[in-house]
């Protein structure tokens, strides 16, 4: 390959947006997934506080 070509090829992927969309998809993708990740973690802590804290009123002399 010539440097002219070579010029060319590296000209026109630079151009090119298809793969800056791919990107873009795959960073919004990782940031819902993290989003869900914390609310499921965040759920699961206040949902077993509330079954912990109704245990103990159900069962007075009984440890949880």
């Amino acid at each position: 390959m010539t440097f002219e070509a070579i010029k060319t090829s590296v000209m026109k992927f630079v151009k090119d947006e298809d793969g800056l969309t791919i990107v873009e998809y795959a960073v919004a993708g990782g940031l819902i997934t993290v989003a869900v990740a914390a609310a499921f973690v965040t759920l699961g802590t206040h949902v077993n506080t509330n079954i912990t804290d109704l245990c103990k009123a159900v069962n007075k002399n009984v440890a949880c």
